[in-house]
């Protein structure tokens, strides 16, 4: 017996190898410093982890509403009027098993057979195989690392067909970091006008932006925009909650309701306890944010600054994220000797087995000649990772 069409057209998360590969190593007994991850490495905010202690102790642990319990709507919305001057009604908006779960629900929402979705590359490593999934057909455009990895409008213009339905954008973006000014957005804005097209926003690393950066999401641009977009969030990144699994999703209601059927029929409502804990990381105290962030900034600065001393590496700062996307192409066709790199999938495993340092090569993003390594991990580490960087990549000839 084989195994349905819609599963062969698809492929294993690459993160998930190359993290696999290296907890292995972990497990017997090697000190492997993991850059390749994406979550945050502080725990849980103290007031959160109590409110799901509390949740628990008065018994909230039955199913809730599909979409999400009314008290956790209603903080997502506050939420959003607060943070980014949009109105929701709770029918308008969902909560699910993560925003992974969002953004796929919202795929199959709107793509037909056949249905065209633009996608801009580098791109996060699950988008493309949610649409063969959903029989939809890719349609990557290549950005440049010289403009911060960003879609031009040009580019846009020239990749809508009649048969585009879908534009997926991740801003701050996964895996480049990089994320849009209000301008760049509104020029993408205008050549959409008119066009009878949805965009998926995917904006789960809204807080983690750096110095005067202004975040914007796409849907408060312009009523007609709000129409067509379908915000996607959560609290994994923000509040350092990955394992809890709470994403949401705001948009036009009869793509929610189409959202809401699709997982009643598949997860039903997300986790009832970590439901309880996200309305408190929503309505409750934020400061802990501002402390993640100048984190976040002062390992970014030192990182960026010794990848790029490195011989041959380039390196684009952004604006947001705990990714870095250097270009590491200057090493493809040098050897050990014994092991020739010719990609950065070869890169990965050559600097897991020599170094022991696990980051997850350009190609899963569709950009072959970078390396995706998250700063995500303490002082530390990244100081050992540099120096066992330039030890190993001096050695290639």
């Amino acid at each position: 017996m084989h195994t349905s069409e819609r599963v062969n057209k698809i492929h294993i998360s690459p993160t998930m190898q190359v993290a696999a590969e290296a907890k292995k190593m972990k497990a017997e007994g090697i000190d492997v410093i993991d850059l390749s991850v994406g979550e945050p490495d502080f725990p849980t905010p103290h007031n959160i982890k109590e409110a799901a202690k509390k949740a628990i102790d008065e018994n909230q642990t039955r199913y809730t509403i599909n979409a999400g319990t009314i008290e956790l709507r209603k903080a997502i919305a506050q939420k959003l009027k607060r943070d980014n001057h949009l109105d929701y009604s709770l029918n308008e908006i969902i909560v699910s098993n993560g925003a992974k779960q969002c953004v796929y629900n919202s795929v199959l929402a709107t793509v037909n057979d056949g249905d065209e979705v633009i996608i801009p590359a580098p791109y996060w490593v699950s988008y493309p195989d949610m649409v063969r999934m959903a029989n939809g057909k890719n349609i990557f455009i290549e950005t440049k690392e010289s403009n911060g990895f960003k879609l031009k409008p040009e580019q846009l213009e020239s990749a809508i067909t009649a048969k585009t339905k879908v534009i997926i954008l991740c801003n701050p973006s996964n895996p480049t970091g990089s994320a849009y000014t209000k301008n760049e957005l509104e020029v993408l804005a205008e050549v959409m006008n008119g066009k009878n097209i949805f965009i998926i926003s995917d904006e789960i690393y809204e807080k983690l932006t750096y110095g005067d950066f202004k975040f914007v999401s796409f849907a408060s641009l312009s009523n007609e925009m709000k129409k067509r977009t379908i915000v996607v969030n959560g609290v994994s990144k923000t509040y350092s909650m990955t394992g809890w699994r709470i994403g949401y999703a705001a948009g036009p209601g009869n793509i929610i309701e189409a959202m809401n059927k699709i997982q009643s029929h598949s997860t039903s409502n997300a986790s009832s306890v970590s439901q309880a804990a996200a309305i408190e990381a929503l309505a409750g105290p934020q400061y802990v944010i501002s402390e993640m962030l100048e984190e976040f900034k002062q390992r970014q600065d030192y990182f960026h600054k010794e990848l790029t001393s490195l011989n041959g590496i380039t390196c684009y700062k952004p604006e947001g994220a705990f990714f870095l996307f250097p270009n590491v192409s200057h090493y493809f066709g040098k050897s050990t000797g014994v092991f020739k790199i010719k990609h950065s999938f070869d890169f990965a495993m050559h600097i897991l087995y020599e170094a022991h340092i696990a980051a997850v090569p350009g190609s899963a993003f569709g950009a072959e000649g970078y390396m995706r390594f998250a700063y995500a991990t303490s002082m530390e580490n990244l100081k050992e990772a540099i120096l066992r960087l330039k030890k190993v990549l001096s050695k290639l000839k």
